[in-house]
């Protein structure tokens, strides 16, 4: 069977940035995407697989769903997955590893699913299986149709490989961009972020101002596949960067989270665009030039930090914000509406939670501040 000039395509991503995320893809090229629960999916060949890998900011993985049948029992699913033309794409020098999922289905037990998916993979196809294997053949079993995905991605795309230090709650690179999109970031202006831990949000305001691409610096495991190209690859990845009109500005009050920050931005190629100090919110004052966006992720009192003690920090930001900033868009990331209220800006309303480190939280956006 010849390899599908098309198949569907999913990106996931973190619940409630479905449509960011959709828009995101869309502006990159990837006609047809349409939000859907958990991520965004759209038709595409192996192209648009290595390009949104290297490309899309705000996706967490890329599934290549490469086909299926229906199987009603044990045995069906042996003699098809038997069938199934996984040579194309798999080669028996590489490892990989299963995932099933069984739902509303005749077959109803996983792991017997499983045995049998894997022991057609050795036996017919000779495929090698290992428990730790960076490639991973998903398996979904829902009502009775069988489908098979490919991850493509391997490490989670935040992995950008340019962030080695971290803080206590590290932001995640894919959740950042997201928000920055949200706050209706486009790269032409400057980002401020007063409480910038290990700098993610000020590095990737840099970034993609500058138009670096996300995966520059890592790899991804569908350069495992057969059917990879790696001239064709190299050439996506020749993007020349380019001199954006903004610069990027993190603040801190932990000495040795600024000293992570100035760090990551070296790995990352940004640090000519980004600057770093070590001092409290209060102290704050805007950069010279023009005016832009003010994107904060406080603590929230959840994991850092005593919740009641946080109202006066959280006081002091919003004065801070509404006697300095003025012309400016503030942007705030918190797991409490009670704090976002306690620093008395002017909110637009309440948008919709994203899931964060295992809670709830939401971007509360202002308008230019008057």
């Amino acid at each position: 069977m010849s390899e599908p000039q098309t198949f569907e395509i999913f990106l996931a991503t973190v619940p409630g940035l479905e449509q960011v995320l959709c828009d995101e893809a869309l502006e990159c090229g990837f006609a047809g995407a349409v939000a859907v629960p958990g991520g965004v999916t759209f038709e595409g060949g192996w192209n648009d697989v290595w390009r949104a890998n290297l490309c899309l900011r705000g996706a967490t993985r890329v599934l290549a769903r490469i086909g299926g049948f229906l199987a009603f029992h044990l045995a069906q699913l042996d003699k098809r997955c038997r069938k199934f033309p996984f040579g194309d794409l798999l080669r028996r020098d590489v490892p990989l590893r299963v995932q099933v999922t069984t739902k509303a289905s005749k077959i109803y037990h996983a792991g017997a699913a499983t045995q049998r998916v894997e022991t057609a993979l050795t036996d017919t196809h000779g495929l090698t299986l290992d428990p730790e294997a960076t490639l991973v053949l998903k398996v979904r079993i829902d009502d009775n149709n069988v489908l098979f995905s490919i991850d493509t991605s391997g490490e989670s795309l935040h992995k950008r490989g340019h962030k080695e230090a971290v803080g206590k709650a590290p932001m995640r690179e894919t959740l950042a961009s997201l928000m920055l999109r949200q706050a209706g970031y486009t790269g032409n202006e400057p980002v401020v972020d007063p409480m910038c831990g290990s700098g993610t949000f000020v590095i990737e305001a840099a970034e993609i101002a500058a138009g670096l691409l996300p995966g520059r610096s890592r790899s991804f495991a569908f350069e495992q596949l057969a059917n990879f190209d790696a001239a064709t690859f190299d050439k996506m990845k020749d993007v020349k960067p380019k001199t954006p009109p903004a610069q990027f500005y993190g603040s801190d009050r932990d000495a040795g989270a600024i000293r992570m920050a100035q760090a990551n931005a070296t790995r990352a190629g940004v640090d000519h665009l980004t600057h770093f100090a070590n001092h409290a919110a209060g102290e704050l004052t805007p950069p010279e030039g023009p005016k832009g966006l003010v994107l904060v992720n406080p603590p929230y009192g959840a994991r850092i930090g005593n919740k009641k003690l946080l109202y006066p920090l959280y006081g002091t930001l919003g004065q801070t914000m509404l006697t300095r900033f003025k012309g400016w868009r503030v942007a705030l990331v918190t797991s409490e509406p009670a704090l976002a209220k306690a620093t008395a800006l002017p909110w637009k309303p309440q948008g919709p939670a994203i899931a964060h480190g295992g809670m709830k939280v939401w971007l509360w956006q202002t308008p230019p501040l008057r």
